[in-house]
């Protein structure tokens, strides 16, 4: 039987799923080659985990899947999904390390979300004005 781990990133409504297998290096974020996702800043952040971990991503085939959220807030949920699932699929310390002392961002999700509007104003803080005179 072969060895899938699934692991899961976030970032603000943006909710990234990779399932980690062995393979040939392939990387798909939404089915569609890493190499060519665009825009090209969001592609340099969801490679990084792939560069600090070097040969060993080479033998792993990633499929991501990301739902919700901006264009940056999926990267960096794609990142923390990617960096989880290869420390997890190759049970490495020494990986985990590294990413930790990188960016922490990579193996914990981000837990601020928005604050919900208040009925007092335009949204989450803005209050009306009152004037008195």
């Amino acid at each position: 039987m072969m060895k899938v781990v699934v692991s899961s990133g976030k970032r603000k409504s943006a909710v990234a799923r990779a399932s980690v297998r062995k393979g040939r290096g392939l990387v798909r974020i939404n089915r569609v080659p890493v190499e060519i996702h665009e825009p090209h800043l969001a592609r340099a952040m969801i490679m990084e985990p792939l560069l600090l971990a070097g040969d060993k991503s080479a033998k792993v085939d990633i499929d991501v899947n990301i739902q919700g959220g901006g264009v940056m807030g999926q990267a960096i949920a794609a990142r923390t999904a990617i960096a989880k699932g290869l420390v997890q699929f190759l049970e490495d310390e020494v990986l985990q390390e590294t990413f930790a002392k990188y960016d922490r961002s990579l193996l914990v999700s981000d837990p601020r979300r928005k604050l919900p509007k208040n009925p007092q104003g335009r949204g989450a803080r803005k209050k009306h004005q009152k004037s008195y005179r």
